[in-house]
């Protein structure tokens, strides 16, 4: 039969008791551990959610009738607690059936501002924690269209917000305007090695409605609902008051647009205004970036990454490439940091150079900041200590590591807010403190180090011992009483927050009880399984076994895995792994785990490197590293003996899908393949893909050689292809997999083709997510049982 029109189905009972569930609320602590907000969302959008009117522009999408992106993920209800407290409190006043976004406290955490989108449009509202209660500030004249349309100014009684034209023009209906002619565009014979960006500018049509959507007019709002306009109206960007409150940074687009790269890559301007809104001084100003040199280090020239500086009251800083942006360009060093006090009467002044390409700055006070810069082609990441009041003093290299060692990772840098508000680097006695993940050979094991500015040495402050739990370490709270936020869980508990004192031994206060909605499998066997593919690379797991399976009967079972390719330099950092078996278990429609109550063994991110050492790329030998890959994972359960190998199946989202085709093209390992939301025709990504950087007339062999759809006639083996309808992720369009699956169903290879409707590179609406996981399960019982 060519064509099905199913109607929604659901999954068989064992999975939809996993998939009906109350979805637990996100919290928010302020930073001096008073209060919390509980931020609930439904578990998933509906159908009708994602049946709205909609524009793609520039790279954007959005509801022209509401202003906002039309796929921001709503909250739905707040309640605010006292850390200590038990029982929260339902926030008083809020509008009926919210839908809530952009969630930010103030500077003195007493009050939290948000967005409502009613029906014809977005409101600005605000909360006060100490009476819980919520009442609307503006009706819905927010302009939402560019991303976060608010900030709280410094005295905590005002925002600046960006508001909609009153008399903003009518949209052009596209398909209804007759063009004046036809779309033109040029190539003056320079290089532009674009990717395959979604939802550009088209035509004039496109340009106008652009404007439309993306002007305001920036006003003062106080807390009594007054508005006051503070500038007149133009396509803002981005808005940022300096840490002493007396600036605002305002970017804006200009014209020319373009129909190539999206609008991050549109020319802009940034200014600097005093609070009456009058103009300090123009900053930058950047071209149409249509050009850019090939190679994932390449940046434009000219002024970038340009934001105030946080331990100073009105300073700039920027970087700007030395090698004039191209990686190809041999330098001593690629980038440079300056400095630009305000009024910016005075030139900019150098701050430091960067061996490599800039990629993070943490400020801390006068004479420490951190500095970051990367280079991808040897994975390599340095970490320097700079002192800002002596710029000819050459920084110190704290660490130099490849940063896909993931067993060497030293952590994050430990931040608090300063005097003005502003997150600088935590500075105690002549010391920093680093929050690690602690990835390790024999498992998993969070620390808190302190770093002496003095020796750069390091001290360990507290390691997490667990072996039957997992726990995450996000803050520390109280520095002199050696306080830390946590969350613990286990693969049956579910994650909650903790105050951990790591002084002391076992002092933990918890904060949260979240409950367990996942009862039914609780008990699953869940273990992380270690083995080796042919030429010696250490692979990972995480092996789930039904609950009840006797593992010394044996009875052999159908496999799952599931799995999604990473890129390496060296075989070091792709033998390593983060799996946790003390994770929780959280079944959801990204990966197998459901049909471990079906009956089937999962094997869950399962490790596939992709190693390309010294000059040769990953993707040099990519289909061998595949099914290598795919054999050593087979192999390894098959050696427990749970499976019955004939009986194994593959699947994977996104690049993952892309796997997925490849292995049962070039295998004959598996019985069947899932493949979601995938791109297949690599010609049609030609400027490059995931961590390609060669384009396709550099190394045409390869592309040629990935891609599935040029070896469709060889592939044999029954799959189940999906994709949403409006999929808007470069590269993988919904066309590709319609083509792939025309070529497969035009050489007789057995294949299913589900089209979800409306839904983009990840799934969110309920009846689609519930209708895939009894589309993949009819699919497995009939290839595999």
């Amino acid at each position: 039969m060519a064509q099905e029109n199913p109607t929604y189905q659901t999954p068989p009972a064992s999975i939809m008791q996993l998939a009906d569930y109350h979805r637990a609320p996100q919290v928010s602590i302020d930073t001096k551990k008073e209060n919390m907000l509980l931020i609930y969302r439904s578990t998933y959008k509906s159908l009708d959610d994602l049946n709205q009117p909609e524009m793609s522009l520039g790279g954007l999408r959005i509801n022209p009738l509401t202003n906002i992106a039309s796929a921001t993920n709503y909250i739905n209800n707040l309640k605010v607690r006292k850390v200590m407290a038990t029982e929260p409190v339902q926030v008083k006043g809020l509008p009926e059936n919210p839908r809530i976004a952009f969630i930010a406290w103030s500077p003195d955490e007493t009050k939290i501002a948000f967005t409502n989108t009613a029906a014809n449009g977005v409101e600005l509202w605000v909360l006060d924690l100490a009476s819980a209660q919520a009442w609307k500030l503006t009706d819905a004249v927010v302009n939402a269209n560019l991303g976060n349309p608010f900030n709280w100014y410094r005295d905590n009684k005002h925002l600046l917000v960006r508001f909609l034209l009153k008399d903003k023009p009518e949209l052009i209906d596209p398909k209804r305007e007759l063009p004046a002619g036809p779309t033109v565009s040029v190539s003056d014979g320079s290089k532009s090695q674009n990717r395959t960006y979604p939802d550009l500018l088209k035509n004039a049509s496109d340009e106008t409605n652009f404007v439309i959507l993306t002007t305001s007019e920036l006003f003062t709002v106080d807390l009594n609902a007054i508005a006051t306009k503070f500038k007149e109206a133009d396509m803002y960007v981005t808005e940022s008051f300096s840490p002493d409150g007396n600036y605002l940074l305002v970017t804006t687009f200009q014209k020319p647009f373009s129909y190539i790269v999206p609008l991050n890559r549109f020319p802009q301007i940034t200014t600097v205004y005093d609070l009456k809104g009058k103009k300090v001084k123009t900053v930058n100003e950047v071209p149409l970036s249509e050009v850019l040199p090939k190679g994932f280090m390449a940046v434009r020239r000219g002024k970038r990454s340009m934001n105030w500086r946080a331990d100073q009251p009105a300073t700039l800083f920027y970087v700007e490439a030395l090698d004039g942006g191209d990686p190809q360009t041999q330098a001593e060093y690629r980038d440079a940091i300056y400095l630009w006090k305000a009024p910016f009467a005075e030139n900019p002044t150098l701050l430091t150079k960067t061996i490599q390409r800039f990629s993070h700055l943490v400020w801390g006070n006068e004479t420490v900041a951190i500095v970051q810069d990367e280079w991808y082609d040897t994975r390599n990441e340095k970490t320097y200590l700079i002192n800002p009041s002596q710029p000819k003093i050459n920084p110190k290299i704290i660490t130099d590591r490849n940063f896909q060692d993931v067993y060497s990772d030293p952590g994050s840098f430990e931040t608090w807010k300063n005097e003005y508000g502003k997150y600088v680097l935590a500075i105690e006695n002549n010391r920093l403190f680093l929050i690690g993940e602690g990835h390790t050979q024999k498992g998993q094991f969070p620390f808190i180090d302190e770093l002496n500015l003095n020796t750069l040495k390091t001290k360990r402050l507290y390691q997490s011992a667990y072996t039957d739990k997992m726990e995450e370490i996000f803050d520390i709270e109280d520095y002199e009483k050696g306080e830390a936020l946590v969350r613990i869980q286990s693969k049956n508990e579910y994650p909650n927050y903790y105050f951990r004192n790591f002084r002391q031994k076992n002092a933990l206060t918890q904060v949260t009880h979240f409950s367990n909605p996942f009862e039914s499998i609780k008990d699953v066997y869940k273990e992380v399984i270690k083995y080796k593919r042919a030429d010696g690379v250490e692979l990972s797991g995480t092996l789930y076994l039904p609950v009840g399976y006797d593992r010394t009967k044996k009875e052999k079972l159908p496999l799952l895995i599931w799995a999604y390719p990473a890129e390496y330099k060296d075989k070091n950092s792709a033998g390593q792994s983060t799996a946790n078996p003390n994770e929780f278990t959280f079944p959801y429609y990204g990966s197998f785990v459901y049909w471990v109550t079906r009956g089937y063994a999962v094997l869950d991110d399962a490790a596939f490197p992709i190693i390309g050492e010294g000059k040769t790329e990953p993707n040099d030998n990519f289909i061998e590293q595949l099914v290598s890959n795919a054999k050593a994972a087979i192999d390894a359960v098959d050696s427990l003996g749970y499976i019955n190998r004939s009986k194994v199946a593959v699947g994977g989202h996104s690049y993952g899908a892309f796997m997925t085709a490849n292995l049962l093209t070039h295998c004959n390992l598996f019985a069947c393949g899932i493949a979601r939301s995938g791109a297949y025709n690599r010609t049609l990504t030609p400027f490059g893909f995931q961590s390609e950087q060669r384009n396709y007339w550099d190394t045409p062999e390869v592309y040629n050689t990935m891609s599935p759809f040029m070896t469709a006639d060889k592939m044999k083996t029954p799959l189940l292809l999906v994709h949403g309808e409006a999929d808007n992720n470069p590269g993988t369009f919904t066309l590709q997999t319609e083509r792939y699956f025309q070529a497969l169903k035009g050489l007789g290879a057995p294949a299913r083709l589900v089209i979800l409707p409306k839904e983009q590179h990840s799934y969110v609406a309920r009846e689609n997510i519930l209708h895939l996981l009894w589309e993949q399960d009819q699919f497995l019982e009939k290839y595999l049982k």
